[in-house]
């Protein structure tokens, strides 16, 4: 784990459903965990932080290991109600709407292009961020779309409805943009946001 900008920080573990590297944060001033794997050396990484009070899950496609943060810290796991209608008996959840103030700091913003229950997360510290579920990912230098055979039956409308989304994030105040899949842009990441929604395809990954 490491400290991302103030008060933010970010990991990656191995994801064995993927098959592939995935990224977690916790927001400590919001006591936010947000889409969360167990950290490499475990959750002995939280022993000098302050202790998390929420599981935020962006989708519900994102349980990862929730249920182990959320019985180590005694807290619960907040998805959106879409999310809870996908996850159903699977785990406890409590539940968010669109708009809503999730803790002090994070607010939800529902995207729901490529499903209902995805959405993003507005936060308000060191700067500001946007923390993103599965509508666009970074690896390398590049922010991309998932290959066009995960995105449905007409994945260029998807593509262009996406950005249209992404549009109005960029009306929101924030430098970061934080991935759940790929690393997070840190200081440019509204700029980069612009640049990808005004190209005339993005990459895929």
């Amino acid at each position: 784990m490491r400290e991302i900008f103030p008060g933010v920080l970010h990991w990656t573990a191995f994801h064995d459903g993927l098959k592939m590297d995935v990224s977690s944060y916790y927001v400590e001033p919001a006591g936010v965990v947000i889409d969360p794997m167990v950290p490499e050396g475990g959750l002995d990484a939280f022993d000098q932080r302050s202790r998390p009070q929420q599981v935020v899950l962006t989708s519900g496609n994102h349980t990862r290991d929730a249920a182990r943060f959320a019985e180590e810290f005694g807290c619960p796991i907040v998805t959106s109600r879409e999310g809870a209608e996908r996850i159903g008996d699977a785990l406890e959840v409590e539940e968010y709407r669109s708009g809503q103030d999730i803790a002090p700091g994070v607010k939800a913003v529902q995207l729901g292009i490529l499903n209902p229950d995805e959405y993003a997360l507005h936060i308000d510290f060191g700067g500001g961020a946007i923390a993103l579920a599965d509508g666009l990912t970074h690896h390398g230098e590049s922010l991309g779309f998932f290959a066009d055979e995960l995105l449905g039956d007409d994945p260029q409308r998807i593509k262009a409805d996406l950005k249209q989304r992404f549009r109005t994030l960029l009306e929101r105040d924030f430098e970061h943009l934080l991935f759940a899949h790929g690393d997070p842009i840190v200081g440019h990441g509204k700029s980069a946001l612009r640049d990808f929604v005004e190209s005339t395809a993005g990459p895929e990954t």
